[in-house]
């Protein structure tokens, strides 16, 4: 796995493998335990396809008692399990343990209540984030965070991440939108936060849960908040010269006090990808590329296009196109939400990063990535939020040409350290994960290290539930403040520290 440190496997529990297997099927009957190699290889790895690891074996509940018996089973007998929804995770955070458990949620697919009173949907945690609005637009609601992999991607997943999507800028991220949770701690106890009530009292420890990354509980039912569709919501691309005077126009409309319901960026070579693959009808003479939606009642709308363009005319834009009907909204939408796999067409592999800055620093930004790109002697394109600054510049690069992978994952680590430089953060809505996680000293002090570890430790302190995740360096919850970090280096830095 390139160069990437994962904990040591534990040879006890590697030599129990058929105990182990046969008592997980004892729990789990039928085909809900998969330990044939070939069966397991298609959860080696999630969408960070850079990191691949074969599991111990494979579980695939279907109840809440049988996610309870697997994990106390772990427990006691001190096996690793990772926790996996549907696998689109760009930070590695589903990557499997030679010695742990990948515990599969996609057998808890059902939508359970439907309360359009409360607006609010009572699900599992398998179902697509897609699935949730698929289930109530008939009555004309949907769910606000709509990832570009919301086709696929589970609201498990998304809990786990706190994953976003083109409308967050206005409706919030998953946490934004979910009002309860049932859970499954790693020693079997199930334990309930929140529900339909718009507050709970006491520690907020649903926003807690919200972006653990699969470290503190498995998720086993998920209550969202659904809101009722817009009466009038309209599209606009606006293309730019540059990056930096496109970048410029975001930061002004914000700064007008107008909240699009999105505002998704794209340059010269994902503009061509995406208009190759969806044909969208998206400028090709453009460097960079706004979509910019208003939604609400028709009146403000057509006020705030208004507004919107005549920021666009300050800031240079070259071309602009409103949508005229839903279905040219729609496919302005499609040409975005294809990016990434659009630029499959261009490139044999591809780092997708995920950092986040203030929106003023955007220019800036996007400047010095052409500079990295220079230096690392390979080419980018970007994709992202601009309007809530969550960067997502695509490293295109190919595994198969030596060192590439290598370049690929220092100039992905140079655009993070800039995204923290300008007063940014790691991450948005991937999470850490692997990819991130030997950065986070960038971030933070061993002070905030050692509380975020004291959290984790809380709530698993055998350190069993995807252990190798997230922090830097993983030593016993006794030994909280032993390892020293300074100025974003550890000790010693050739010892491996799992």
């Amino acid at each position: 796995m390139s160069g990437l440190k994962m904990p040591e496997a534990n040879r006890d529990v590697l030599s129990r493998r058929a105990e182990i297997v046969s008592a997980l099927r004892a729990i789990v009957p039928g085909e809900g335990v998969i330990d044939a190699r070939t069966e397991m290889r298609a959860y080696e790895t999630d969408a960070l396809t850079a990191y691949r690891q074969m599991p111990l074996v494979v579980v695939l509940p279907e109840t809440v008692e049988q996610v309870s018996r697997v994990l106390r089973y772990c427990f006691d007998n001190g096996i690793k399990v990772v926790p996996r929804g549907a696998g689109t995770s760009l930070s590695g955070g589903a990557l499997p343990l030679e010695d742990g458990v990948l515990l599969s949620m996609m057998k808890f697919n059902r939508v359970l209540d439907i309360d359009y009173s409360n607006r609010a949907v009572v699900t599992q945690p398998g179902v697509t984030n897609l699935g949730i609005t698929r289930a109530v637009e008939h009555e004309g609601f949907y769910y606000a965070p709509d990832p570009s992999s919301q086709i696929a991607c589970s609201i498990g997943g998304n809990i786990a991440e706190n994953s976003g999507g083109v409308h967050s800028l206005k409706y919030g991220l998953t946490t934004n939108n979910v009002l309860g949770l049932e859970m499954v701690l790693i020693t079997g106890e199930v334990i309930r936060l929140g529900g339909k009530h718009l507050d709970a009292e006491g520690y907020d420890m649903l926003a807690l849960m919200t972006g653990s990354e699969g470290l503190l509980a498995v998720v086993t039912e998920v209550t969202v908040r659904i809101l009722q569709k817009p009466e009038t919501a309209r599209a606009v691309l606006v293309g730019f010269a540059t990056s930096e005077s496109a970048g410029r126009c975001v930061a002004e409309i914000i700064g007008a006090g107008i909240i699009p319901a999105g505002m998704e960026m794209m340059d010269r070579p994902a503009i061509h990808a995406a208009e190759d693959f969806v044909h969208a009808g998206y400028p090709l003479d453009a460097e960079a590329l706004l979509i910019v939606e208003l939604d609400g009642p028709e009146a403000e709308v057509d006020h705030l296009l208004g507004e919107v363009a005549a920021i666009a005319r300050r800031n240079g834009c070259t071309s602009s196109r409103t949508s005229t009907s839903e279905a040219e909204r729609a496919t302005f939408w499609a040409g975005r939400k294809a990016a990434f796999p659009a630029v499959g067409r261009i490139s044999p592999d591809y780092l997708c990063m995920d950092g986040t800055i203030p929106r003023k620093a955007l220019p800036e930004v996007l400047s010095r990535m052409q500079d990295l790109s220079k230096k690392h002697g390979l080419r980018v394109a970007n994709v992202f939020h601009a309007g809530d600054g969550n960067l997502h510049p695509l490293i295109l690069y190919d595994a198969n040409k030596l060192g590439e992978l290598d370049a690929a994952e220092a100039f992905g680590a140079d655009i993070l350290r800039l995204c923290v430089h300008v007063g940014g953060v790691l991450t948005g809505e991937h999470g850490v994960g692997v990819e991130k996680r030997d950065l986070m000293g960038e971030m933070f002090n061993e002070i905030d290290l050692a509380h975020q570890m004291r959290v984790k430790c809380a709530f698993d302190d055998r350190q069993l539930l995807n252990p190798g995740k997230v922090f830097p360096e993983l030593h016993r919850c006794a030994e909280l403040g032993r390892m020293h970090v300074h100025a974003g280096a550890l000790p010693f830095p050739d010892i491996p520290r799992f």
